[in-house]
């Protein structure tokens, strides 16, 4: 190969890793120009959240993050966020038309974010994911007890009806929204569906059995991937024992 071929190439590659945009500069890191930030205007603390107005595309909103020391006129970049509208906040007895929960906050740039995840986190917890069935959750109900399987069955026959259910808690998500998530399973299942999601203030624990009462949903869906065919609401604990699995 002659030597200007040789020099050809190099040139060739040379260019191409330095391929630049419209306005003549190095094409910028799609993880760097893709962040998301806001300015601090005002700061409101509470026990477990810090509430914050922000400006952000010269816009101002609120948004709500877990409890952090946060600085009037400071920017902050931060990564996915879940949208909630008529938001009541008990501590601070104020509605809130609409508002963001976000999952992470920084002063620097979030390494390695350009997109959010298609799992969203919001205020430190994880969104809805997929939860493994349990096979050491196996007990007997009684005949009038109502299984995860029925309701899944037949969601028309208990939809917007307070329920009381009985199942083993298999995982739990504190605080989100203002609220406790909470997944139990029986041991029963149908079409694959073997674990109900429910929200309560009330918190039990990981292998706690519990039977709560509650409301049943359908087709909830509070965005950024908290969607649910079925969900029970507002419920709380009407009996609950401890079980070692």
């Amino acid at each position: 190969m002659k030597l200007q071929q040789i020099l050809l190439i190099v040139l060739i590659l040379f260019s191409s890793a330095c391929v630049k945009n419209k306005s003549g500069q190095p094409a910028s890191n799609p993880s760097i120009s893709n962040l998301k930030s806001f300015e601090v205007n005002e700061v409101i603390q509470t026990s477990q959240y810090t509430y914050l107005r922000v400006s952000e595309n010269s816009a101002e909103r609120w948004v709500a993050v877990s409890k952090m020391d946060a600085t009037v006129g400071n920017t902050y970049y931060y990564d996915s966020e879940l949208q909630m509208t008529n938001f009541h906040s008990k501590e601070l007895d104020r509605d809130f038309e609409t508002i963001y929960f976000i999952n992470t906050v920084s002063t620097n740039p979030i390494a390695g974010h350009s997109t959010p995840p298609a799992d969203n986190t919001i205020a430190g917890h994880s969104g809805k994911t997929e939860t493994k069935q349990d096979g050491a959750v196996s007990f007997e109900k009684a005949g009038n007890e109502i299984t995860i399987a029925q309701i899944f069955e037949n969601p028309e026959n208990y939809s917007n009806k307070e329920i009381e259910i009985r199942g083993i808690v298999v995982k739990v998500n504190k605080q989100i929204m203002g609220k406790n998530w909470i997944h139990i399973q029986d041991g029963s299942s149908f079409n694959n569906n073997f674990d109900l999601t429910i929200t309560s203030q009330d918190l039990p624990s990981v292998n706690d059995e519990v039977t709560f009462k509650g409301t049943i949903f359908l087709n909830k869906d509070f965005g950024a991937g908290y969607a649910y065919d079925v969900i029970m609401e507002n419920a709380v604990i009407v009996d609950k024992k401890t079980t070692a699995l």
